[in-house]
């Protein structure tokens, strides 16, 4: 289990998906991992589970932008 402050917030609110490392924007959120694979995991459906929407091709656009930036796949802690 990882403290929220390791995690990164996405946020769904009335304007869309957004990523949120402040973790203080408001509406419903959900944590994933500072890792591509664990984004890449959200993208195929349990991120769209998590914040109770369907993701718009703009916000998984936005996600896979935000993903690019994150460390590439580890190895099982």
């Amino acid at each position: 289990m990882h403290s929220k402050r390791s995690l990164i917030r996405i946020v769904r609110n009335p304007e869309g998906i957004f990523i949120d490392p402040s973790g203080k924007m408001a509406g419903r959120g959900a944590y994933l991992h500072d890792r591509s694979d664990c984004w890449e995991r959200g993208l195929e459906g349990s991120l769209e589970s998590a914040l109770k929407t369907e993701l718009s091709e703009k916000d998984r656009e936005r996600i896979t932008e935000f993903m690019a930036t994150l460390s590439e796949k580890t190895s099982a802690q």
